[in-house]
């Protein structure tokens, strides 16, 4: 299981939310190129980074910082927020990101989708985040009437292969995360499922893993010292 430390970008700075709500973000005294570094020097290989400015507003606006990261860290960059046109998926992709993460332009042009995953294949990835089994998007704010899951199993359907699901209820809650949900996407034929949202501990690795999750991605329990990366890469990543 590939372990992701995530780097969120608000007016290019390194933030984390609680919940989802903007109004919650705490700032990091980091830059997000050092965040990078940080993470490759303690046993990362792969980033996932989000514009979270772009997420809201639906355009990439943190590009420059995204390819700082991408040109300094080292490790595969995967990339979300924004990114609702094939333009923005080719400059992230020529600027070296390994992967771009597709999110409310999934649930708003799901035929975009399916021609972005048909021409770059593994390179896209879907983010669904969900709040009480909804789908959520532009930045969170609106809740469609999607069923989490069964969009999940319809891009698996369409040929998606790698799913961001996150729980929006318990991203940067550091409580926990939803364990449950997790054991039902996997069932998912043919999806890579990668967890997002309140993981806090190296037992919730270990249970992740066993579950069959193909990624986790670790957030505030970093940057709040809870957790021990380079632990938790040697847990995730272990044979």
């Amino acid at each position: 299981m590939y372990i992701f430390p995530a780097i969120d970008i608000i007016g290019g700075k390194v933030v984390r939310l609680s919940k989802g709500d903007y109004s919650t973000a705490k700032t990091y005294d980091v830059t997000a190129e050092n965040a990078a570094r940080s993470f490759f020097a303690q046993g990362a290989t792969h980033i996932h980074a989000v514009d979270l400015d772009g997420a809201k507003l639906g355009n990439a606006v943190n590009a420059d910082v995204v390819r700082r990261i991408i040109a300094t860290s080292g490790a595969f960059v995967e990339i979300g927020g924004g990114i609702r046109t094939e333009s923005q998926i080719q400059s992230y992709l020529a600027a070296g990101a390994g992967r771009v993460i597709l999110g409310t332009v999934a649930v708003r042009d799901f035929g975009f989708t399916v021609d972005a995953v048909e021409k770059y294949g593994e390179k896209i990835a879907v983010g669904v985040d969900a709040a009480d089994g909804k789908v959520a998007v532009s930045g969170w704010r609106e809740i469609t009437e999607t069923d989490s899951v069964e969009f999940c199993e319809r891009l698996a359907a369409a040929g998606v292969k790698n799913i961001i699901y996150t729980d929006i209820a318990c991203d940067g809650a550091l409580g926990g995360a939803n364990l449950e949900i997790y054991e039902r996407l996997v069932r998912i034929d043919g999806a890579n499922i990668t967890a997002s949202g309140g993981i806090c501990s190296l037992a919730e690795i270990v249970a992740l893993k066993k579950l069959g999750v193909h990624a986790a991605i670790l957030g505030k329990a970093l940057y709040e010292h809870k957790l021990d990366l380079r632990a938790a890469v040697e847990l995730g990543e272990s044979e």
